[in-house]
């Protein structure tokens, strides 16, 4: 279970989250959706610990999130655009995470055979196409088999059989009750991944729910639509 308590971030006067009141149960599949700049992935990197929030509680597993970092051996993580040594090879990079880790993974040669990586493994990241940097991060965020994933506009960049190669992977984590927090601008991915929505707007959540029930209280029939009502709604 991920509990957030009355979290608040700001960069300089500018107020990202606007004290965030969330729980998300375990083994829930949730899509985080909002226009650029509403804090979608200050959220997510405040819940990573990768950013400080000013006040609030983070909750994770029972685990308070006050300095103890041993939370994140449960976490997945695939950045949008993920920064990577350049000159390092692939495989490298691998057996680098297994040694910060100390851990052996669980999936990593399934993922580099569904991803087609055998042929990338041997060649420096700065010469990667982005898709396949976005497999590698795929790959390094499954590959030790944690119960919480986060993945921040995964298919970016993806050819088509890559993104229904990942598609088919993250059913198989949804079936296995991992939960899931995924970041989108393709509602028409999210409807095929999650179960539930967090619509985020001006560092506020304006929605939290199961996506049958937006759809169903705003009268559409697909996610963008019902999104679309939400965005309208603060000009109203």
């Amino acid at each position: 279970m991920i509990q957030i308590n009355k979290l608040k971030k700001a960069f300089g006067h500018h107020q990202v989250l606007k004290g965030i009141d969330l729980t998300i149960p375990a083994g829930q599949a949730t899509g985080v959706v909002g226009p650029n700049g509403a804090g979608k992935t200050t959220l997510i990197k405040t819940i990573l610990g990768l950013v400080k929030s000013d006040s609030g509680d983070i909750i994770i597993n029972d685990i308070h999130l006050n300095g103890n970092y041993d939370y994140r051996r449960q976490i997945g993580y695939m950045p949008q655009q993920a920064r990577y040594p350049e000159q390092m090879v692939v495989s490298d990079l691998f057996s680098f995470i297994e040694d910060l880790r100390e851990e052996e993974p669980v999936y990593k040669q399934d993922l580099i055979d569904e991803f087609n990586l055998e042929p990338e493994l041997n060649k420096p990241l700065r010469v990667l196409s982005g898709g396949n940097k976005q497999k590698v991060g795929a790959t390094l965020a499954m590959m030790f088999n944690p119960s919480i994933l986060f993945f921040d506009e995964p298919t970016a960049g993806l050819d088509p059989r890559s993104s229904f190669i990942f598609k088919e992977r993250i059913q198989k984590e949804k079936e296995a009750g991992k939960t899931m927090l995924i970041t989108s601008h393709i509602m028409s991915e999210l409807e095929q991944l999650v179960d539930h929505v967090i619509f985020i707007l001006e560092g506020e959540i304006k929605y939290y729910g199961r996506i049958d029930d937006l759809l169903k209280d705003n009268q559409q029939e697909r996610l963008e639509g019902a999104i679309a009502k939400l965005m309208e709604e603060p000009s109203r």
